[in-house]
């Protein structure tokens, strides 16, 4: 059995923790196991679950003090003797990469799950990091064909040195349930709304603002309209903010952040993600498992959709009522004739249990090419 060095970075609730912890729990771990690197600032290290499944954790410092963190990372490595080093934190890869090397660690891993926008505050430090993201690496991942290119470049993916392996959910646990369905909104008084859903860090990048201009709209034109919003992040005030001054206090649930969240999307009759960018999204596959409609913003990847008749692609350059109209009208298509869509999922390539069975043999191809 092989040790993977599992460089998380901030293991924060959200699409990057969901998606390891998902191939983490499906890989066959007679044969892989994981030790989880995360900076000691993460807010939802799922440390029981991890050591109760024979993995490891090591709380780190945080990447903001990058000589310390590189520090007490080359210290376990040494101590460990890992042949995988595997870093999930885009373009600050080059770090853990450059540790890796030190320590003579032969399969240096370097996936890429996200990109960048010129209006956020991450994409200067991103852009600069890029040209060297690839260095002290001897092999590529991302979770989709648009991260791959825009991390690693059209020249190594085009000569398929960087590996896809997509962006994986539990599509049991994530399945569509009338029960639950039902049993969630009776407990939240929402029996007879329509409930616009909203799952994820309230950031910039996530366009929280714009979520609550759309709603507005909305909720104009179908007064019994509700909006469910789960998640936290510097954006939380602005946002409570301009739900005052729009009057809808009334029409927003605000749970903040959770981690049951499966009752919620069989509870949402429609999921908005307007981010202004995105990797492959694992919850954009979630919710279209449980059958709801999704809105993406045209800035994320085609590929995230994985139910061509549940994604829609719409501009940023749209108005707040302009999406507001096209939800109402998906919404009232689907309502009637809703159903999970767990076999689309699967057959798109979505299901962790499959897709963890081709992590291990990709884990056990580069051990054997690096004995032989």
């Amino acid at each position: 059995m092989e040790r993977v060095a599992v460089i998380m970075g901030k293991m924060h609730s959200g699409g990057k923790k969901n998606l390891v912890m998902e191939y983490y729990r499906n890989i066959d771990k007679s044969k892989i196991q994981f030790d989880f690197f995360c900076d000691a600032d993460s807010n939802a290290i799922p440390q029981e679950e991890i050591e109760k499944l024979g993995g490891r954790v090591y709380q780190i410092a945080p990447y903001q003090n990058i000589f310390k963190n590189m520090r007490q990372m080359k210290d376990i490595c040494k101590k460990n003797n890992y042949k995988i080093i595997h870093a999930y934190n885009g373009t600050m890869n080059l770090f853990p990469m450059f540790v890796g090397w030190q320590c003579g660690i032969p399969i240096r891993i370097s996936e890429s799950i996200s990109m960048a926008h010129s209006a956020d505050k991450k994409t200067i430090l991103k852009n600069i990091l890029k040209p060297f993201s690839k260095m002290f690496a001897t092999n590529f991942m991302a979770n989709g064909e648009a991260c791959g290119r825009w991390q690693f470049g059209d020249k190594l993916f085009d000569e398929g040195k960087v590996k896809v392996f997509k962006t994986v959910i539990n599509t049991d646990v994530n399945k569509y349930n009338e029960e639950l369905r039902n049993a969630t909104r009776k407990e939240y008084g929402i029996e007879n709304n329509i409930v616009i859903g909203h799952i994820g860090r309230l950031t910039e990048q996530k366009n929280t603002l714009f979520i609550i201009d759309i709603f507005n709209a909305l909720v104009k034109k179908e007064p019994k309209a509700k909006l469910l919003i789960i998640g936290d992040g510097n954006l939380r005030e602005a946002m409570l903010a301009k739900i005052d001054e729009y009057g809808i206090k009334d029409h927003v649930l605000y749970l903040g952040r959770r981690e049951d969240i499966p009752q919620f999307y069989n509870a949402m009759d429609c999921f908005l993600l307007p981010s202004l960018y995105e990797g492959l999204p694992v919850v954009g596959v979630e919710a279209e498992n449980c059958g709801l409609p999704m809105f993406f913003s045209t800035e994320i990847p085609e590929e995230s959709s994985a139910c061509k008749d549940l994604g829609v692609f719409m501009s940023l350059e749209k108005t707040p009522d302009e999406w507001a109209e096209a939800v109402l009208k998906a919404v009232k298509k689907n309502m009637p004739i809703r159903m999970g869509k767990t076999e689309s999922v699967k057959a798109a390539g979505f299901d962790s249990s499959v897709e963890a069975s081709k992590l291990l043999e990709y884990y056990e191809e580069l051990i054997d090419l690096q004995q032989t």
